[in-house]
Parts: C-alpha cells; sequence; structure tokens
C-alpha cells in the first residue's frame, strides 16, 4: 500500500501492486508469440522481464535505493543487447552518419533502454498519466510494425497496451477499486517501451521503405515519439542538478505537478493534455519527417523543446514554491489586518 505524504497527489492508502498483472500477461504472451520470432527474441526477454519484476516488487514492498534500481536495469538491459534482432549497425545518414563500431552500439543501446526505464519511470506520479501516455506510444508502434511486418513485436505491442486499457479504468477509479502499478509496472512498461524502440532503431533498409517517413529521420522520430517521458526528465534531472541535489532524490517539479498545483485541474484533465500533446506532437513530425531532412527536423525539435522548457520554467511552481507563497500571502494579509486596526478611527461618544 501506498501511504500518501507531502509530496503524494493522492489522500488514501492505495494498493502498488498492478504492476504484477502486466508482468504475468506479458510472459503468458511471450510463450504464445515465440514462434513468431525470427532470433528467438522471447527467450531473451523474458530473463530482463523478471529481473525487473522482482526489484520493482522489492521496492514496492521495501524501498531500494535508486542506485540498485539502476543496477538490475543494467543487467536486463544486456540480455536484450545480446539479441542479434537489436543490433543498430547504422544510422542510415542521420546527421551524416552511416555505419557504426559494434562496441559503440552497446554504449548507445545501453543508454537508451536505461534512459527510456527511467523517464517512464518517473512520469508516473498522477492518476492516469503512465497509462495514457504508454497507450500512446504503443499504438504508434503497433502501427509501425504493422507496416513493416514484424510481427511478433506488434504482438507484444498490443498485449502490454490491453494491459494498460483495462488497467487504466482502475486507475482512474475514485472508489476503493483503486490501483496503481507502482515500480513494479512502471518498470516492466518502461522496458518493454525501450526494446520496442531499440527494435525500431534496428530496422533494416529495405523494412523503412514501408513507413512514411525519410530513413535517415527515423531516430527523431523515436524521440518524437517518446518526446513526454524524455522532455520531463531531462528538464527534473536539469533542476535537481542547478539546485545541486541528486538527480535521482524525489521533489514535485514534474510537468504533471505543475499542471495541477498550478492551473488547478483534475489528474484527467492533466494525463488527457499531456497525451493528446504527445499524439498530435508525433503526427506533426512524422508529416515533417515525410518530406524534410535531419535540419528541419532537429529544428523543429529543438523549438519545441526550448519553448517548452522556458514555459515550464515560467511557471515552476514546486511544491516547496507554493507552500512559500502560502505562507508570504498569510504574513501579508496579517499585516494588513493589524494596520487596519492601527489606524482605525477612534468612535465618537
Amino acid at each position: 500500500m501506498d501511504n500518501p505524504n507531502s509530496r503524494s497527489s493522492h489522500l488514501r492508502r492505495t494498493p502498488t501492486l498492478g504492476g504484477v498483472a502486466f508482468f504475468y500477461t506479458l510472459i503468458l504472451a511471450l510463450f504464445f508469440a515465440n514462434s513468431w520470432c525470427d532470433y528467438n527474441e522471447a527467450i531473451y526477454i523474458i530473463p530482463g522481464l523478471t529481473i525487473l519484476f522482482i526489484v520493482g516488487l522489492k521496492d514496492d514492498l521495501v524501498v531500494l535505493s535508486p542506485y540498485t534500481k539502476l543496477g538490475a536495469q543494467l543487467i536486463a538491459v544486456l540480455f536484450i543487447l545480446s539479441n542479434d534482432s537489436f543490433t543498430i549497425l547504422s544510422l542510415n545518414g542521420f546527421l551524416d552518419i552511416y555505419e557504426i563500431p559494434v562496441y559503440l552500439y552497446y554504449i548507445i543501446g545501453a543508454f537508451i533502454m536505461v534512459t527510456i526505464i527511467n523517464a517512464y519511470n518517473l512520469i508516473d506520479g498522477i492518476d492516469g498519466l503512465a497509462a495514457m501516455v504508454g497507450i500512446v506510444i504503443l499504438i504508434i508502434y503497433t502501427t509501425i510494425f504493422y507496416m513493416t511486418k514484424e510481427y511478433f513485436f506488434l504482438l507484444i505491442s498490443l498485449t502490454l497496451n490491453g494491459c494498460l486499457i483495462a488497467f487504466l479504468k482502475y486507475n482512474l477509479s475514485s472508489t476503493s477499486e483503486k490501483i496503481f502499478m507502482g515500480d513494479t509496472g512502471s518498470l516492466i512498461v518502461g522496458f518493454v517501451i525501450s526494446i520496442l524502440t531499440l527494435k525500431f532503431l534496428a530496422l533494416s533498409p529495405e523494412e523503412y521503405d514501408s513507413l512514411p517517413f525519410l530513413i535517415e529521420n527515423i531516430p527523431l522520430i523515436a524521440i518524437s515519439i517518446l518526446i513526454v517521458p524524455l522532455f520531463d526528465t531531462a528538464r527534473v534531472f536539469t533542476i535537481r542538478l542547478v539546485r545541486k541535489r541528486s538527480p535521482f532524490s524525489p521533489d514535485r517539479n514534474h510537468t504533471h505537478h505543475i499542471l495541477i498545483d498550478y492551473f488547478k485541474i483534475s489528474h484527467r484533465k492533466a494525463s488527457l493534455i499531456i497525451g493528446g500533446f504527445n499524439l498530435i506532437f508525433v503526427y506533426l513530425i512524422i508529416i515533417l519527417g515525410s518530406a524534410s531532412y535531419n535540419f528541419w527536423m532537429v529544428t523543429a525539435l529543438v523549438i519545441t523543446v526550448v519553448l517548452l522548457g522556458y514555459f515550464f520554467y515560467r511557471f515552476d511552481y514546486s511544491f516547496s514554491n507554493i507552500r512559500r507563497k502560502i505562507r508570504f500571502r498569510k504574513k501579508v494579509d496579517t499585516v494588513k489586518e493589524k494596520g487596519k486596526k492601527i489606524i482605525k478611527p477612534p468612535k465618537d461618544n
């Protein structure tokens, strides 16, 4: 059970083991989808899933340090990187880079997967957000793998999407049926999304021909698909480092917290706004990526990130800032009341 504290957005004790259902559903799906594998990917995915399931479950029951979870993530990622299906040997002309050495692939692949896992884990802060963002991302990957005829990854995308859609009903519930996915769920979902992203980057040039965007824009398309968790993580880590704190230290500076605290909207509306932005942004980037080369794609991404960064810097209403402002306003009101009493004219007898 998750007990509410000063950083929490919920008011009652809530179960946090929704991710357990994700794990067993994915394992069952992998058992049936194994016949669709070209490189026996299912056998490499299951150990990584199991490691993150055990670590996430323990973290939900007894809180683990961020570095323990990071170590487990690296071990889980090594299983995926050791499978030939995920090997990235070329960037297909992105920034005029074509072939890359194998050792660089392991570094880039590990960085991509660990970043996505932690980025997704960090956006799980309000009701419905992680599920809605995950649903949007998985719908896009379902479409991509259907068009490229990668049916094993299509089935994995559909399976996890089914889990999130079913989970969303209980995550948004206002009754005693409410449940969180917890670290168990967010680590598993982030891990699967990172696998799908790595596979998307590792597709062959022939498979990219069936997609509606230029092959050299593939890395930028991948970034745009994950724009919400990546932007929020980069922003929060930057704020923490500027304040000379550990990037893994908890706070209330996330994008969704600002929407709730400053604009006073519900969890459901905040999740819909962020999920809708993710979907619209990907759609626009795909249109741009079908005709524009790297320069204009990079320009569009940089402008978007700068504008979003400035907007949320301008409205940086962290929990501590809100408390300071409330205390300041109370002091001002108290001083005004005292001033009125002092200057109040005496009554005529």
